[in-house]
């Protein structure tokens, strides 16, 4: 009557609160859900703090669909830094329902997995769209192109590079942004959305941030530094604070100097195909 689920974190290629179509990719930076079924009550707990809403309401989920009548302790610990644009409930939602799963001893499409993690957000108000497409990244692994409105997965691709983050020392949570703004620069995302479909997710992605970094007040000067040392894919993550840029080799190395003098913190890691998974 335990359960353990894994699941990662993504960057954004085209952020979909403008035109609720979005695209994003898996990164190696992973989430970790423990759960046990006991007692009456439904209780979270995470690592170092934070809101248990989604977590808890993300297992109350799965065993209200399976018609399992129990509670349950749910604890998390993750690699992501919390309200900082990186993915780190759609982790936190997927790796939840992937452990509740494995606790009562049931199995569910991955979509259908995604799916419940999207409700469990939008029910504890954590998103503005569901983030469907940040919860296919985290779910599926690749590069994947989502409608979140009808939620539904587009297209999905592997894709293999290094990825740079910096993340500033502050937090900035989805539900709190200001959705007009975002809904101003729309025809232009579409733009940029049609250009991902296509396949041509660099571009898009650094259009994406220069679009969402003017419309949400975010400084586009980490973005021009990476372009400056011929990095052609960069944007700002979801609703920031953080950026994250596709970069190997010499370039990246240069990047994460360039970042480091900047306040906060920079990552190193790399695109994750795989996807969640349990322990068995």
């Amino acid at each position: 009557m335990n359960g353990h689920g894994i699941a990662f974190g993504a960057g954004t290629v085209i952020n979909a609160i403008a035109t609720y179509k979005g695209s994003a990719f898996g990164i190696d930076l992973r989430t970790e859900a423990d759960v046990a079924l006991k007692g009456d009550l439904i209780e979270g707990e995470i690592e170092g703090g934070g809101d248990t809403r989604l977590i808890e309401r993300a297992c109350e989920l799965v065993l209200r669909h399976f018609d399992v009548d129990s509670g349950a302790k749910i604890r998390t610990k993750s690699q992501l830094p919390q309200a900082s644009g990186l993915k780190s409930s759609s982790a936190a939602a997927n790796a939840t329902v992937l452990a509740t799963l494995r606790a009562i001893g049931r199995d569910m499409e991955p979509l259908e997995m995604t799916r419940l993690g999207v409700r469990a957000a939008l029910d504890s108000g954590v998103s503005i769209t569901g983030a469907f497409d940040d919860a296919c990244a985290s779910m599926l692994g690749g590069v994947v192109m989502t409608d979140n409105k009808t939620n539904e997965l587009l297209k999905r691709e592997t894709i293999e590079s290094d990825v740079v983050i910096y993340a500033p020392d502050k937090k900035a949570f989805s539900s709190q942004t200001n959705v007009a703004r975002s809904r101003a620069i729309g025809p232009w995302v579409d733009a940029a959305f049609e250009m991902a479909m296509r396949g041509e997710y660099r571009k898009a992605m650094t259009l994406n941030g220069f679009l969402y970094t003017a419309a949400l007040g975010y400084s586009a000067e980490p973005m021009v530094a990476a372009l400056e040392l011929g990095v052609d894919a960069v944007s700002l993550s979801g609703t920031g604070p953080s950026y994250v840029a596709l970069a190997e080799g010499e370039k990246l190395d240069r990047l994460k100097a360039a970042w480091s003098s900047y306040p906060g913190r920079v990552i190193i890691t790399k695109t994750n195909n795989t996807g969640a998974y349990t322990l068995r």
